[in-house]
């Protein structure tokens, strides 16, 4: 195994542990990490009054029909505004409310026709007809619209309780760590895909796992379920990291066995497997072909670590023999280590520019892995205009000042 037993002889360190690029301390603060404003708070924007311009558009059509049918000469009717009024309704609104739309729509042609005089035409009956059965069709529609509402909350419920069950919340302290996890979907209200993570405590201290199973659906859903199972159980009982990875290998083998059709043969999981020994103030890392993670120091200073030898990612063994060898580094007290998957550094903004993790979080000092997480998927979310295309695993672990916090992070 290979290890760096400093933090700063490793192949991403520079002398004082920073990084060309980062920002440097001001002296005159005490090596205190120049302060970044927050980015600037959003309005609603225009997804918010679309919807609420929705919700309102059935009254809206009513409207205006009523005004173009008094404004205008008897013989003109605003017919299809009326009809769409309740269509509009069925699916935004309740029974009752779909159910008034198209009373008050029957109720103003009537009052309408009646006003002008023409309600005794023939054309007049036939809209009024019209208009009558496009209503109760509407609250038909939206009866069908919501018990397909409930069925889709039914399986929202239990695709949440199936991500509980395969990516379990990990406890806000392990091992003497500060942890925190969060899953981000790309899609709205989708809550299980094909990344991972997890946290294991064992005698060779606390190790995580986080990873990105190639592919979509259930077929990588299973694939998570395997690499989580054997990572605990090899966390548990294989005295090295690279042993895990091994293991890890042969699971993801076995699994591939049992399926049908591309997956057999060319299903893989990127990942990073990490080690923080319990008392030694180090992080070990064997990384297969995953994003490196990236260290936060206590200064604001990031760097990422990446590894001396490629890897192939896991699942792909048979194609080629390199040996897993374990990268060593510092982990000092206050320092924050962020894994996260490809979701994150992949996400595009407007003009197609890729989200850069360590370029946004260097100068900033997090006190806590939650206020660092809700902080960056906050800003990517932003960076990618709620327009990410891929889900997103973030997990970050602290170690906490052995000493007095100030005196930690300089301040």
């Amino acid at each position: 195994m290979r290890s760096s037993e400093v933090e700063d002889e490793g192949p991403y360190a520079t002398p004082g542990g920073r990084l060309p690029g980062d920002p440097v301390p001001d002296p005159g603060l005490g090596h205190a990490p120049v302060p970044v404003p927050p980015p600037a708070p959003r309005g609603p924007g225009w997804g918010a009054y679309g919807r609420g311009l929705v919700r309102v558009l059935p009254v809206l059509l009513l409207v205006v029909a009523v005004a173009y049918d008094v404004f205008t000469p008897r013989y003109f009717t605003a017919g299809p505004l009326y009809t769409a009024a309740p269509l509009v309704a069925a699916p935004l609104y309740s029974r009752r409310g779909t159910a008034l739309t198209g009373a008050a729509a029957v109720a103003a042609v009537i009052a309408l026709q009646a006003g002008k005089g023409v309600i005794h035409y023939v054309d007049s009956l036939t809209e009024l007809i019209t208009i009558a059965t496009v209503a109760a069709l509407a609250v038909f529609v939206n009866a069908f619209v919501r018990r397909s509402d409930e069925r889709l909350a039914s399986a929202r419920e239990i695709a949440e309780a199936a991500q509980r069950a395969v990516l379990p919340e990990p406890a806000d302290r392990i091992g003497g760590f500060e942890i925190a996890a969060r899953y981000e979907a790309a899609q709205a209200d989708a809550f299980i895909g094909g990344d991972l993570y997890a946290v294991q405590d064992s005698a060779y201290g606390v190790r995580l796992i986080v990873g990105d199973v190639r592919g979509k659906g259930m077929g990588a859903v299973a694939a998570v379920a395997v690499v989580i199972g054997a990572f605990r159980e090899a966390a548990e009982q294989e005295a090295t990291l690279e042993a895990v990875a091994q293991r890890l290998e042969r699971a993801l083998a076995r699994e591939g066995t049992r399926r049908d059709g591309l997956d057999a043969f060319e299903g893989f999981t990127t990942a990073v497997l990490v080690e923080l020994p319990h008392g030694d103030g180090v992080v070990r890392i064997v990384n297969r072909g995953h994003p490196p993670p990236l260290l936060l120091h206590a200064d604001g200073t990031v760097g990422p670590l990446q590894a001396r030898d490629s890897a192939l990612p896991l699942g792909m063994g048979e194609l080629g023999v390199w040996p897993d060898r374990a990268e060593q580094t510092g982990f000092p007290g206050g320092a924050t280590l962020l894994l996260y998957t490809d979701g994150l550094s992949e996400a595009r903004d407007a003009h197609g520019r890729f989200y850069d993790p360590r370029a946004r979080l260097a100068g900033r000092v997090f006190r806590h892995p939650a206020h660092l997480l809700d902080t960056l998927a906050d800003d990517v979310r932003r960076h990618s205009g709620d327009g990410m295309a891929d889900d997103m695993a973030l997990l970050a672990v602290r170690r906490p000042c052995p000493g007095d916090l100030d005196q930690c992070h300089g301040w």
